[in-house]
């Protein structure tokens, strides 16, 4: 029997080469706005289990937007969002399709008030893909997770998620400030494992500073809280906190990033759980001295 291929042409009978071509790395535009590798950020919804596309705001923000594109005609107008240049942005961008926030169609969620019949045909085709994942023991539901660990005398010296103060403005950490992690991508295609916090750089300090509320709401009962500051650092040092890189990918602004940035826009009132009210260095020397 005959061989269907040929070492003289490289091809297969179909005329498909027959050497694998060599995967393209991806690579970011020097220009794009979004330093944010869009292959990398896929991921599922916690609640329900469906997927969802995680994108940047225009206020730095992230959002969940559903994978798929929709009419815009079949969303309202407080649900249209487009993407341009891997930023998300509110609205339509004047073509026929639009994203929409998972939010919006969360099955473990309230239903918005706003609910077009194409929407909710949709919602309920998540619903029943969550039912399936419950059922077959894929997803764990919210009910049955364990409650959080109470808060000790240990975790006030070494809040959990600090409130860090950067050009003016807080932010939540989703860690501890010597645990934040580098967001940019290696050259091995990984994420940087090391921390933004790096010795032998200036950096910020602890200080007590006035709970004050937000958008002209009503003062809260704490007097002070602790925030890790950054106002003394250079400006291009708290551009590169914010960014959650460290010093050497700082340097390379061409390197991608691998994962959004931690920091969410800190809000007295909904993070109130997260206010402490003495400082961490503080709490160290009263339990050394107890």
């Amino acid at each position: 029997m005959c061989s269907t291929t040929t070492a003289s042409s490289g091809r297969r009978w179909d005329g498909s080469s027959t050497t694998a071509r060599r995967a393209r790395a991806l690579r970011i535009a020097a220009d794009s706005p979004s330093r944010l590798l869009r292959t990398a950020q896929r991921g599922r919804c916690r609640a329900c289990g469906n997927r969802i596309d995680w994108y940047t705001r225009t206020d730095h923000r992230p959002i969940s937007l559903h994978p798929g594109e929709l009419h815009t005609a079949t969303v309202p107008a407080g649900s249209c969002w487009h993407v341009e240049a891997g930023i998300a942005h509110p609205g339509s961008d004047g073509t026929p399709w639009c994203r929409v926030p998972h939010l919006a169609l969360c099955p473990r969620g309230d239903a918005p008030a706003e609910l077009t019949p194409q929407l909710a045909a949709l919602r309920r085709g998540l619903a029943l893909r969550t039912r399936r994942l419950l059922d077959s023991g894929t997803l764990t539901p919210s009910a049955a997770l364990p409650a959080p660990p109470p808060e000790t005398d240990a975790a006030v010296c070494r809040p959990a998620r600090p409130v860090v103060q950067i050009l003016y403005g807080r932010y939540l950490a989703a860690r501890p400030v010597d645990a934040i992690q580098c967001v940019a991508q290696t050259r091995r295609r990984e994420r940087c494992t090391h921390p933004v916090l790096t010795p032998g750089i200036p950096a910020g300090r602890w200080t007590l500073m006035p709970a004050t509320a937000a958008r002209g709401q009503l003062a809260l009962p704490a007097a002070d809280m602790a925030v890790y500051d950054l106002a003394s650092l250079p400006y291009a040092e708290q551009l590169r906190w914010r960014a959650q890189r460290c010093p050497a990918h700082a340097a390379t602004p061409a390197a991608a990033d691998l994962a959004l940035a931690d920091w969410e826009v800190f809000d007295p009132l909904v993070h109130h759980q997260h206010i402490h009210p003495r400082l961490p260095a503080a709490a160290r020397h009263h339990r050394g001295h107890s």
